[in-house]
């Protein structure tokens, strides 16, 4: 018999410790800031649970009133803060109450739901007064008081001052756009030209850069006979009037012997010859017959040039251009004449505001 009640008292004891622990678990606390406030004025009451954080917890909502009298005016959002590594969490809840009438109020406890179970806070009390009037001396009571004039401040015109400076610049500007947008005029232009050289002179400077160059003493003779010969080429044509570009070698001294002497053509058709070999044949000439050659393509220019005045002055020559105005001008200038024209506005009306804000 002692063994069963024993057993029993265990059993007890064990139930009484779960619910302990259970009860223990979850806290609920209510707190306001004020417990004395005037009529319309306001007061916090905060409402906190302490729980696990597996546990979820619900809290009262109200409509607006707490208890009759007081009323809610606003219900913040529920704040978590995490305890313990994450196992703890403490919830709060913020309710914004106000009254209007005096009077002692008490306020019930509060009750969270957690789990399906309403643990309830203790109850809080709150004393509204009434404002204290002086009815003995009422000619101290006075009416609303008439509307006053704001001081004049400077910084409250910066912008109204700087669109009005930029006015007048800014409508010039469009008119000028608008003035040119309405002729339509081509535009015309004077351009400058200076005396072309004589054939040979621009042969002869670049025979002189391929010389500075020096570039068949870099394994590139098939590039400096190309560049020789194209600038013997392009003299020719300067100089004799064919096409000497678009011809061959040979056919380029047929039609040289036709103008000039054999003795002056003899060294340029060994030049040819020379330069067919390396393009074509892939022939390597020495140094000196590199050399040789620039001085035949030199000898050759100097012999069958043709010698200016030199009494006739080389002096630029002046070419007017016409040219008529681009569709994209035109867009541009419709598109500057109207963010000109919607600035204006705006500059008119934000001053006009500001000046009937003012005086009115």
């Amino acid at each position: 018999m002692k063994e069963m009640k024993k057993f029993f008292l265990l059993i007890l004891w064990t139930v009484s410790a779960f619910c302990t622990v259970q009860a223990q678990s979850v806290t609920v606390e209510a707190t306001i800031d004020s417990l004395q406030i005037l009529i319309g004025e306001q007061a916090r009451v905060r409402l906190q649970v302490a729980l696990d954080a597996d546990q979820r917890a619900l809290f009262p909502v109200y409509q607006d009133t707490l208890v009759q009298g007081v009323e809610i005016v606003e219900m913040a959002k529920p704040d978590t803060q995490l305890l313990n590594g994450g196992k703890r969490a403490v919830i709060t809840q913020e309710y914004v109450i106000t009254s209007f009438d005096s009077a002692l109020y008490y306020l019930p406890p509060m009750e969270v739901e957690v789990n399906g179970r309403r643990y309830p806070s203790k109850a809080l009390a709150l004393k509204v007064y009434s404002v204290l009037v002086d009815t003995l001396h009422p000619d101290q009571f006075f009416g609303p008081k008439s509307v006053m004039d704001a001081p004049f401040a400077w910084e409250d015109w910066y912008v109204a001052m700087a669109c009005a400076l930029f006015f007048a610049p800014l409508l010039w500007l469009m008119l000028y756009l608008v003035k040119r947008i309405r002729d339509n005029q081509p535009i015309i232009r004077k351009v400058k030209v200076e005396p072309k050289l004589p054939p040979h002179q621009l042969a002869m400077q670049t025979i002189e850069r391929i010389k500075s160059e020096k570039i068949w003493q870099q394994g590139e003779s098939k590039e400096y006979y190309t560049q020789l010969t194209d600038a013997i080429r392009t003299y020719i044509k300067e100089r004799f009037g064919f096409n000497a570009m678009e011809m061959t070698s040979t056919e380029i001294i047929d039609h040289l012997l036709q103008v000039k002497d054999r003795e002056a053509i003899a060294d340029l058709k060994e030049l040819f010859l020379t330069a067919d070999l390396v393009k074509f044949a892939k022939h390597l000439p020495m140094m000196n017959e590199n050399d040789a050659n620039l001085v035949n393509a030199i000898d050759f220019i100097n012999d069958t040039k043709e010698e200016p005045d030199p009494n006739a002055k080389t002096e630029p020559t002046e070419i007017t251009i016409i040219e008529q105005r681009p569709l994209r001008t035109k867009v541009l200038l419709g598109v500057g004449i109207a963010a000109l024209a919607v600035a204006l506005v705006g500059s008119l009306v934000y001053m006009a505001v500001q000046l009937y804000n003012y005086f009115a």
